[in-house]
């Protein structure tokens, strides 16, 4: 059977772009020791080149049940809590709305830290709504690690609940994890003993990641997956692909034993980064999410946990909408990984 790297190899300006070789030995970088896409030289960062080049070769994915592409959900968990100031702003502007109640259930929460980022419950009710799963990355750090911001054992019940449930938990590994081995299995051991199994997924905090490097120490550290592998400053196809794959590292020659999920779509990148509106944000997911199907791909959406409410938990909705009305397969990193490991 031919492999998916023995296609792409048959055109070189595919492989490059596959296998990232502008980011090898690259000086520049940005402060995240991120390789950004605007040093990128791919001009054609909405189309999933390379999958097209395969799906053109006759690869074509099957999902359950004939489903025509899947969505990979994901949500970064950087914070649980809601600080003091942020609640009595809410209070202040609930009340200049007129919404009296709402201010002064807010101001009493102030006495807590909790609420309403741990908001886990009420984000799988909404994605069962629609058929859907979603993965749930939570960090796993000591105190006086940078970005340190809640205590992965305060959270056993959130955990085993999200567990339990069938949706998945994995590590999103701090600032300095994408490039340190050790540390990568510290904090992955420190959240297995919360779970009470083996974590097999993973994405990096400030999608910090250093083609091969980090795919080298993740396989080292036991994950089966990763889905960090995207722009933060831009939407689209890294890589040129929309299909989860086995890295190649091109220095050393050698596949990497790890599946690839490549992120294609980040809410901190429409809102932050690219300074998109709802409306428009929700019309350039709209266009990933058709050119995907086209490919029979597999679309992957970061929405953190602190952006379901608003406006911009409007627009995750529309998405799960919009999917379910295609006949997507919505589900956990973890199952897409288990669907493509013998890529």
């Amino acid at each position: 059977m031919t492999s998916m790297h023995d296609i792409l190899r048959q055109d070189p300006a595919i492989w490059d772009l596959f296998t990232s070789a502008e980011e090898y030995g690259s000086r520049y970088r940005d402060k995240y020791d991120r390789f950004p896409y605007y040093l990128s030289s791919n001009r054609t960062i909405l189309k999933p080149l390379a999958s097209q080049f395969l799906h053109g070769q006759g690869y074509c994915p099957e999902y359950p049940d004939g489903q025509p592409f899947a969505v990979c959900l994901t949500h970064d968990i950087d914070g649980i809590y809601t600080s003091t100031p942020s609640k009595a702003y809410d209070s202040f502007v609930a009340f200049q709305r007129g919404e009296i109640r709402r201010s002064i259930q807010t101001a009493c929460s102030m006495r807590s830290r909790k609420l309403p980022l741990s908001n886990f419950q009420k984000i799988m009710a909404l994605e069962e709504y629609y058929g859907a799963k979603s993965s749930f990355y939570f960090k796993s750090l000591s105190p006086g690690d940078q970005d340190y911001v809640y205590d992965i054992q305060d959270l056993q019940e959130e955990i085993e609940m999200i567990d339990d449930a069938g949706w998945e938990v994995g590590l999103h590994g701090g600032h300095q994890a994408y490039c340190d081995s050790d540390q990568v299995s510290i904090e992955k051991a420190r959240l297995e003993k919360v779970v009470g199994h083996p974590v097999t997924g993973y994405r990096n905090h400030f999608l910090r990641f250093r083609v091969p490097d980090t795919w080298h120490h993740l396989e080292k550290a036991g994950f089966l997956y990763d889905t960090t592998f995207g722009y933060a400053d831009c939407v689209g196809f890294r890589n040129g692909m929309c299909y989860p794959f086995r890295p190649y590292d091109r220095a050393e020659e050698k596949e990497i034993k790890l599946v690839e999920i490549p992120l294609i779509v980040m809410d901190d990148t429409l809102y932050g980064y690219m300074q998109f509106d709802p409306g428009l944000a929700f019309e350039i997911v709209r266009h990933l999410i058709d050119t995907v199907e086209q490919c029979h791909g597999v679309i992957t959406i970061l929405w953190h946990n602190s952006f379901m409410e608003g406006e911009t938990l409007g627009v995750y909705k529309r998405i799960l909408e919009y999917c379910h009305g295609k006949g997507a397969w919505m589900t956990t990193g973890e199952e897409i990984a288990e669907a493509f490991r013998d890529t």
